[in-house]
């Protein structure tokens, strides 16, 4: 299997990436927001998404999302062919997408919302956090991309703080001042002594040793 960032030679699976978004959707009877064929070509033409293949087949897609000039990403519309289910592909798309991501927009808050838990998980290991809604982006594109979801009433009813999905957020500072705390840990005591401390003591250790012909005048214990 093959997962790849997206380039024109993928719109060949456009129409069965949709439709599959489409049914499973409605067989869920939860939200992926439906999105146009000329939508999903451009992600896929502008290398904003991410495609695995095996021997020529469709096997799964998700893209990416900027929101609010950049501020924010959201990794969206993963999907996995039905044939090629609970093999781990999602777990593979989602940490390629989430990569490419970061590459095109290292400053940017990655979001998602989800109503599946196998996502939630795969975001948690990730490094998201689930948040509240007012953390997302409030570009009003965004939340009119969920009109065509199956429960954009309850969104709206809910005036938009919450819904049957959950929001998960990664803020890249938070990654970095955890790389900053472990960076900054004391280091472990002995890896400050100087050779000339360490050589001193092993020559105190030799001459206090006792010569093999000598014998012990107590127990050790």
């Amino acid at each position: 299997m093959e997962i790849e960032i997206s380039s024109c030679e993928h719109l060949m699976y456009v129409s069965e990436i949709q439709q599959e978004m489409y049914d499973s959707a409605q067989r869920r009877g939860t939200g992926i927001a439906k999105r146009s064929i000329e939508y999903l070509s451009k992600k896929i033409s502008e290398g904003n998404a991410v495609v695995a293949t095996e021997n020529g087949e469709w096997v799964g897609f998700c893209y990416i999302e900027t929101w609010s000039h950049g501020k924010f990403v959201a990794n969206s519309g993963l999907i996995v062919s039905p044939k090629f289910r609970n093999g781990g592909v999602a777990t593979q798309i989602k940490q390629k997408v989430f990569q490419l991501s970061r590459d095109k927009y290292p400053n940017a808050k990655v979001f998602g919302l989800t109503t599946g838990l196998a996502v939630m998980k795969i975001n948690s290991d990730l490094g998201y956090k689930p948040v509240i809604y007012s953390e997302l982006t409030q570009d009003e594109e965004f939340w009119n991309g969920c009109k065509n979801c199956v429960n954009y009433e309850i969104l709206m009813m809910k005036e938009r703080k919450n819904c049957l999905c959950t929001a998960m957020l990664f803020v890249p500072e938070n990654d970095k001042k955890k790389e900053e705390v472990v960076n900054n840990l004391p280091e472990n005591k002995y890896d400050g002594m100087i050779q000339k401390d360490f050589d001193k003591f092993h020559v105190t250790i030799n001459k206090n040793k006792k010569s093999p012909d000598e014998k012990e005048s107590h127990l050790s214990v």
